[in-house]
């Protein structure tokens, strides 16, 4: 008999919490989980899937991608239908545009310097 599995959250560690989920809660249209607190912050799927939560982490240093100083330790791809509009509302809301040469995604950090792509594949 086997256990069963789900996914429940993706989890970034960061020096502010509450800071990097209002950037991917405006991003995505997602809300704060009411019993979120100063260490962990949780951003709730309103689909059902897995949620996105941001653990509070004083000693947080970011990735240096493409360079492997400090390697991604993994990245969020998030689907877009307009990559250009979504490419210019993730920049308003304070993202860095880290390699936009795929004509099918295009590679940011957000505020604290977590790799993510938004795809239009």
């Amino acid at each position: 008999m086997s256990a069963s599995v789900t996914l429940g959250c993706v989890a970034l560690d960061c020096p502010e919490p509450y800071r990097l989920a209002d950037f991917y809660g405006k991003l995505l249209g997602w809300k704060l989980d009411p019993d979120s607190d100063d260490e962990w912050v949780t951003l709730v799927n309103p689909d059902g899937g897995a949620d996105i939560s941001f653990q509070r982490d004083p000693d947080y240093r970011p990735s240096t991608w493409p360079s492997n100083e400090r390697p991604q330790m993994l990245h969020l791809d998030f689907t877009v239908e307009d990559l250009d509009s979504a490419h210019q509302r993730t920049l308003e809301l304070g993202a860095r545009l880290l390699d936009d040469k795929p004509e099918t995604f295009r590679v940011y950090a957000d505020p604290d310097g977590h790799p993510f792509c938004l795809c239009a594949c």
